[in-house]
């Protein structure tokens, strides 16, 4: 009764637009001090509270946010758009193609779906509509290679799993990379299949000389360069996951410095939206892990792993059952606010069957990812919107269709092959 309470109270919240963080946080108090008393769980703000802020892995999650606003406002979006199109866009569909790998490549040190989706339908939609590319093709490639954001390393969903599941975010981070590739190579097959079943949609554009592509390159050194240094330390052990996102901050900021992007009032206004952002993360932590107190002190995991094991189901149906249920919420709930909310009650029963929380992190961030791009709440569908908003909602949910089917196989072939997953961090040890 007070789990179903409780959950009633949150969801009531959230429909009244109260920011997770504090919604989460409220439910998680007072549900914590029905079962435990009042006293004990005001104690339990202030020390989780004090605990989180002062946690020194936990510098990780603004580091990278700064890493990330560095790179943004350094104009690397657009060399590595122009490199992708070098190589990609003589074919039919090269310009979507181009997109999808310039996406991965920006959010492999951007670390947001969200300013990945953002920052790329500038750049990328443009020159597609002047090649008389379908808006539905434009937008669902880049709403869809904005989702990467969310896997490919540096991933503040990662380092959120990792907390709330105690879990290593160096290896979380490995484990991201071969998933991350395989969703780059499954969005590209659709867009192939795409424009040979309507090749009208997307035309191929201007072809490239091999030594203009290779020329183009040039371009990207700085971006892999960095990327190789965090992801590479990172790999041989060399330094922790902070010390990376501290040496990927500094890494961005020369590599800003050297493009010659930053001024004084740019750097001043990196620094306050890395600053805003990473309040408003650690909030909504905060406050989920407050929840996740009341969850388990409520013996919710518990409770409902014994009832799972009492039905006798095989270990792969729960997790088939389980991401059947994140699709559902992902129609109705914020990704961030869905893994919050989960994560607690999962991971528990996940262990307690046997399989690896590296492995199933994967999972969670993948289906995420759908959620992120399927209707009515796919948020990088409302960046696109805001950004574009000549092109209805409508058509960009209609081009982002190929894409979710594409991670949906995705989804089951990391399933099916776990080594895809864990193969990077057995490797690390």
């Amino acid at each position: 009764m007070i789990i179903t309470t409780g959950f009633i109270a949150l969801f009531a919240l959230l429909l009244l637009r109260v920011p997770i963080g504090f919604a989460l946080g409220l439910i998680g108090t007072l549900g914590f001090g029905w079962i435990v008393g009042m006293a004990p769980a005001l104690k339990s703000v202030g020390s989780v509270a004090s605990d989180t802020v002062m946690n020194y892995d936990f510098a990780v999650i603004p580091l990278f946010i700064l890493m990330g606003n560095l790179v943004t406002r350094s104009g690397i979006s657009d060399d590595l758009y122009e490199t992708s199109y070098r190589w990609f866009g003589g074919m039919r569909g090269g310009l979507a193609l181009a997109t999808i790998v310039s996406c991965g490549g920006f959010s492999a040190v951007c670390g947001s779906s969200l300013a990945t989706a953002a920052t790329m339908s500038r750049v990328a939609v443009p020159p597609m509509r002047t090649y008389k590319y379908a808006d539905s093709l434009a937008a669902g490639s880049v709403a869809a290679g904005g989702t990467l954001g969310i896997l490919i390393p540096p991933s503040i969903a990662l380092v959120l799993y990792g907390i709330m599941t105690q879990s290593d975010i160096g290896a979380l981070f490995a484990a991201g990379v071969l998933p991350g590739l395989l969703g780059i190579a499954l969005y590209m097959v659709a867009v192939s299949v795409w424009v040979r079943i309507n090749p009208k949609i997307g035309p191929a554009g201007k072809p490239s000389s091999f030594v203009e592509k290779l020329l183009s390159l040039r371009r990207v050194i700085g971006i892999l360069a960095l990327f190789v240094l965090v992801m590479g330390g990172l790999y041989a052990g060399f330094f922790t996951p902070t010390e990376a996102a501290g040496i990927g901050s500094a890494g961005a900021l020369f590599i800003a410095l050297l493009r010659r992007r930053l001024t004084v009032r740019n750097l001043l206004d990196t620094l306050f939206d890395a600053a805003r952002t990473s309040v408003a993360l650690l909030t909504i932590l905060i406050g989920a892990l407050l929840f996740a107190n009341f969850v388990n002190v409520a013996r919710l995991p518990q409770d409902l792993g014994a009832w799972i094991t009492s039905m006798d189901l095989a270990p792969m149906t729960v997790i088939f059952a389980i991401v059947g249920i994140y699709i559902v919420l992902g129609c109705f709930l914020e990704s961030m606010s869905m893994m919050l909310l989960t994560v607690p009650i999962f991971y528990p029963i996940v262990s307690a069957l046997g399989f690896d929380l590296i492995w199933f992190g994967i999972i969670v961030i993948v289906v995420i990812e759908i959620s992120m791009i399927t209707p009515p709440v796919g948020m990088n569908i409302f960046v696109l919107r805001s950004v574009l908003p000549d092109i209805p909602t409508v058509t960009i949910f209609r081009g982002v269709l190929p894409f979710v089917a594409a991670d949906i196989v995705r989804v089951g072939i990391l399933i099916a092959f776990p080594i895809i997953s864990l193969w990077l961090p057995y490797l690390m040890g």
